[in-house]
Formats: structure tokens, sequence, C-alpha cells
């Protein structure tokens, strides 16, 4: 629906979310939902990345902005800089001037404390109840207060964007997304035990840290759908529709069941970057939440293991007594599935963060690393896994050489037997037959370590037989 006070400005019955639009187009930028007509959020959000972020553009009601509130004081911290805005208020960087630490501090929008005058009590209650959780995999909640009329929470400042965000930019590999689904669980675990929902869970509510560590925030703080936003939906129901278990839609509690439910919608975004059920409208999104079958994921992701799809349905089943019970059996089903087979991307992290002459990126199921050499030179290492089954997989490290032209291979092969460990093979990258220094390792117990020397020995070895080939540079 586009807004009477803004035509960019497009709210969302099913993402809960307002977003910036384009003329003549009333659809979700996000999942495509045609907004209904006439309609207007009763919670006017508007949900920002910190990477969009443009102070004038997003000044759509005037009365909500806290622009000016960066570089003044509040209580006891400075606030230096926005870091964005959701559907709960606005989130700076700011400074603890007496414990003289950096610091999020989250400031509730006032027009949502004056639409829905009961979320302020539960603001309170669910802060305190949540800042009593300390999990590695939850943001922090420092302190609650409020200042000349303003309430805030000050948080656990984490470096790093939304899994929204990273999502959004590119879809995750199974594994990978397997393991951070893993972390959301055991967060979700340690919040259950002691009796607290999130009632909220979705990829724009997790954090991941520069490691790539997810981090769970906003627990208990579920926005509400009024019925003004979804006139043809239930009167009242808190959380984002996208994400929310069948049961919600008919007025049964948040559970931690329901939380695992959301988790499992989130696992199936991170790994196809959509969400499962879409609809023509709010009536149409929940039955088909309800009622049909969720697409089978290897449709779309063939590559995605039997046992995380079979994971993940139990995770998404439609009666909450079929699912794990709460993030304590989710995680165990999560670390089942996983078993000894480590996430590449976490072990590439460990062992090359600290490495300043080793720069990485991921292409599609591949890891492309360029290594600046102790000489100067420049060479291009991969890592991949293979096609085994999920148990028997290899971790394959190798460093491009130059390409097998025919003159090459007497000397190639006298080469090989020089090399103190690994071997000169043939490898076809992008049409074209390379000789390659090869290393493989079994993913189920390789680590961190292994990786960061195979990676440094391969590339000088390449470099070397490169050299000797060639007499260039050329990798």
């Amino acid at each position: 629906m586009t807004s009477n006070h803004d035509p960019l400005t497009i709210y969302c019955p099913a993402c809960n979310e307002a977003f910036l639009g384009r003329l003549g187009d009333s659809c979700c930028p996000r999942c495509g939902m045609q907004a209904p007509e006439h309609a207007s959020s009763s919670l006017n959000t508007i949900h920002i990345s910190m990477e969009d972020l443009n102070p004038v553009e997003f000044d759509a009601h005037g009365k909500d902005d806290l622009h000016h509130l960066s570089g003044t004081e509040i209580d006891r911290y400075r606030l230096q800089s926005l870091l964005g805005k959701g559907g709960m208020g606005w989130v700076f960087l700011a400074q603890h001037q007496q414990l003289n630490r950096p610091c999020a501090v989250k400031i509730l929008s006032p027009s949502l404390v004056r639409k829905d005058p009961d979320y302020l009590e539960r603001f309170h209650v669910e802060g305190q109840a949540a800042a009593s959780l300390n999990h590695a995999n939850i943001v922090t909640i420092h302190a609650i207060g409020q200042s000349n009329g303003r309430h805030f929470l000050e948080m656990e400042f984490v470096p790093g964007r939304s899994l929204q965000r990273v999502v959004s930019e590119n879809p995750l590999l199974p594994t990978r997304a397997a393991t951070i689904a893993l972390g959301i669980a055991n967060g979700l675990a340690a919040a259950h035990r002691v009796g607290i929902v999130h009632r909220d869970l979705k990829p724009d509510n997790v954090l991941l840290t520069h490691h790539g560590i997810p981090k769970i925030s906003d627990f208990g703080l579920a926005k509400r759908l009024h019925g003004s936003a979804v006139k043809e939906g239930p009167g009242t129901l808190a959380g984002t529709p996208h994400f929310m278990a069948p049961e919600l839609f008919l007025g049964e509690p948040a559970t931690p069941a329901s939380d695992v439910y959301a988790l499992g919608v989130s696992l199936f975004v991170m790994i196809t970057g959509r969400v499962p059920f879409t609809g023509d409208g709010f009536a149409d999104l929940a039955h088909s939440i309800q009622h049909d079958a969720a697409p089978n994921i290897r449709d779309l992701k063939p590559d995605v293991p039997l046992e995380l799809c079979e994971c993940l349905g139990l995770m998404m089943e439609k009666s909450p007594t079929n699912r794990p019970a709460n993030g304590i059996e989710a995680s165990q089903l999560l670390q089942a599935v996983l078993g000894q087979v480590r996430d590449v991307e976490s072990l590439l992290h460990t062992a090359f963060d600290h490495e300043p002459h080793v720069e990485w990126v991921r292409e599609g199921a591949r890891y492309r690393f360029c290594v600046t050499l102790p000489n100067g030179r420049r060479q291009i290492v991969f890592v991949e896994t293979s096609d085994h089954d999920l148990t028997e997989r290899l971790l394959q490290i190798y460093s491009l050489c130059c390409p097998a032209e025919s003159h090459f291979h007497r000397e190639a092969l006298r080469l090989n037997s020089e090399i103190p460990h690994g071997a000169i093979a043939l490898r076809d990258i992008n049409g074209t037959e390379y000789f390659v220094t090869l290393n493989n390792y079994p993913l189920g117990t390789v680590d961190a370590e292994e990786i960061r020397r195979s990676v440094l020995e391969l590339a000088e070895y390449a470099d070397s037989i490169e050299l000797k080939l060639t007499g260039e540079d050329r990798n």
C-alpha cells in the first residue's frame, strides 16, 4: 500500500515493514506482495539498513525523525552516529561516558509509543527479561531507561551486518546456512530455558559479526499487526507474517515451538534468498502458511543435503507438536545433521582474519584467495568442497600454476617429484586446463591451522612452478 503521506512509502502487511518503493508500483520490494489499497500502517515504520541510509530520503513523516540526536547526549551516553532505523525505533552508535566503551542505544519510536500504549509496558517487562540473557549468540542488553521522555535500551554494539542484508546480497551455501541456524538455535535454547520466547525471529533480527557469528536481537519485542493495517486478517497479531507459525494465525500464544518454526523459515531464506510462502494478500498468505505444503527446497537448490532438507521439514511442520519443542531440541537436531562436518566459511575466518597478506571472497560454491608472497609476487588459490555425501566430503585446496600447455608436461612431471607434500595435477578452470598444486583434507576433521598452512604453502609451490615453467607471474 502507498502511504497517504509519501507516495514512495510502501507498507507490506506480510513483512510488517514499510519500504521506499517506486512511483506507480505498490508491490513490496522484498517479497513482491501487492499491498492493499487505502490501507495504512498503524505502526508507520520504515526498515532500512546501515548501507542504505539516506537522512534526506527517509524523513517520510517528520514527526518521528530522530536524526538530529546524532552528536547529542542522552542520559550517560553520547550518540555518535545513526546505525539504522527499524520497526522499534532508531539505533545509534554511542559512547558510554562513564565506562568509556562503545555501545548501541536503541531509542523507541515516539509514534510507536503513541499508537500502541500497551507497547511501553511490554517494552520494559520484556527488556528487563531479555537483559537477564547472557549468551554468545544473543545481543546483550546492558540497561533500560528513559531520559527527557525518550525511552531507550543500551545494547552490546555488534560490528557487522544483519543476516537479512547478507542474504539479500547472496544466499548462503547450505552448510554455512545450517551452521548459522545452529548458532541461532543455541541462542534460542538459552532463552527458552528461562521461559523467554522471541516472538519475531527473522533474518532482520539476527546480526552477523565480522567473524560470521550470529547474534539474536529484539527478544520479546515483536511489533503488532493491527486490523487497520490488515483489514482482512485477525484483529491483533504480533510478529512478521512470513515467519509466523500457522497456529499464531488462529490466535494461539507464541511458544518456543513457534520460535522454532521461524528458525526453519529463516533457514529456508538463508539458502534460497526467498520466503517459502507467498500470497496476493494477507488472507491468502495466512491460508497458504496454514494449509499449503512448503516448497521442496531441493527443487530450488539441488545441492542441499537430504539430511538438511529433512531437518528443515521438521522445523516447519504445520503442527507445533510435530516440531522440535524448543531451541534445545532444534539445536540437537541441527547438530546431528551437521555431525563432524565443519562450516568452511567459519574455518576460513578463523584461519585468515589476521593474515594481512591474504584476501579472499566467495565465488558461488568455492572461495578464491589472493596471496601476496614475500617476494612480492601474487598467487591465486581456490578452496572448495567435493561432491561426495555429506559425511565423506573432502576440502580441496588448489593453486593455479599455469595453463597446461603441451610443451610444459615433461618439466611438470619432473617438478612433481620434488614437491614435499601435495601434488601437481590437471584441473579444468572455466574451460581451460591448468596445472595446479593440490591438497585434499577430510572435511569432517580438517582444522583452521591446516587450511591456513596449506593455502600458504600451495601458493608458494605453485608460484615456484609457474616461474620455472613460464618465467612469468601470470597468477
